[in-house]
């Protein structure tokens, strides 16, 4: 597998734009291009493939899931299944997945109204319109996060910890985030931002954040990171949903851990250790698809589900005549 990446310029001034990941090809026309950085990594943890800077650090968004639910694990809060897999999820607000936030914060003496989720619509586009037309209106639980905010709220109550200051980075919950997204990135946490969700967002680099997912698959069993891993890959459905890629990615290549996050951020680990991360710079969600694809096949993935996750269709007057496509 060929290496690649942007070196800054030799002369003082801005440094080279990341290289294109992905073309946006309409009418056998290429019409734009969606920019971004990615790595892959051996079995042994070492780098066999670099695009852009994956040295840089990036807000993984809710790639950094897994991480936040084994920092809650280590808390001491005991979940498991189809409840620890919805502690990580980024939910697409179907129904089992709020039936079961409702079942987790009942168990805990906490209703919705305790989620400092900032209300929203279902993720999946399908849900949002089946729940509007219902004569919903947004709510917290239906915010794709509310799986982990009712397992943060649960922690903090098995702990005595305040529950109405847990998105405080200053929180216990949180320094412990802060400590597990450092040991399984194996680097500092380089910036501390707010996440849409409201919770404190660590920025390590793409290296990082592939190192944190082969991490977790490679983990001794009893471990909060393998027990994270496991559970999301028991029960894809509750991460993401019937009709999201991460779910299609888990169910068709068993053993895989695969979490994307917003602005266009994906991590995947293999079961034999090999992974990778990668950002679209614009953070455009349209070129996911295709450069995981691409990126699977270069890791040898040969399964009907990685064709489907690569097709990304463009259309025109109602019929498809073009496709984003990966460009490397």
């Amino acid at each position: 597998m060929t290496s690649s990446t942007t070196t800054p310029s030799a002369i003082s001034g801005p440094t080279a734009a990341p290289p294109v990941l992905a073309e946006v090809v309409r009418s056998g026309f290429v019409e734009g291009h969606h920019r971004g950085s990615l790595v892959v990594l051996a079995a042994d943890g070492s780098v066999e493939m670099a695009l852009g800077d994956p040295s840089a650090p990036v807000f993984p968004r809710s790639s950094n899931k897994p991480m936040q639910a084994a920092a809650v694990l280590r808390a001491g809060l005991d979940l498991s299944g189809e409840r620890l897999a919805l502690a990580a999820a980024s939910h697409a607000g179907e129904g089992f997945h709020l039936d079961l936030v409702r079942k987790m914060l009942t168990e805990h003496g906490l209703s919705p109204d305790d989620l400092q989720t900032p209300p929203d619509l279902p993720l999946d586009p399908a849900e949002a319109e089946t729940y509007l037309a219902a004569g919903h209106v947004r709510e917290r639980i239906t915010m794709n996060c509310s799986g982990k905010h009712a397992a943060m709220l649960a922690v903090c109550l098995h702990n005595g910890w305040d529950p109405a200051t847990y998105l405080d980075p200053a929180h216990p919950l949180q320094r412990l985030v802060h400590q597990v997204v450092e040991e399984a990135a194996g680097e500092p946490v380089a910036a501390v931002g707010t996440d849409g969700c409201g919770a404190p967002l660590m920025a390590i680099s793409l290296v990082g954040l592939a190192r944190a997912f082969r991490t977790f698959v490679t983990a001794a069993p009893s471990t909060a990171e393998r027990r994270v891993a496991d559970a999301m890959r028991a029960h894809p459905e509750y991460v993401a949903g019937t009709r999201r890629p991460d779910t299609w990615l888990m169910r068709g290549v068993p053993g895989t851990l695969s979490k994307m996050g917003a602005e266009a951020v994906q991590a995947v680990a293999l079961a034999d250790g090999r992974a990778l991360a990668f950002k679209i710079d614009d953070g455009s969600a349209r070129a996911l698809g295709p450069v995981l694809a691409r990126a699977l096949g270069l890791l040898g993935v040969d399964a009907p589900v990685v064709s489907r996750i690569g097709r990304a269709p463009l259309l025109g007057g109602a019929a498809e005549v073009g496709e984003i496509r990966a460009a490397f």
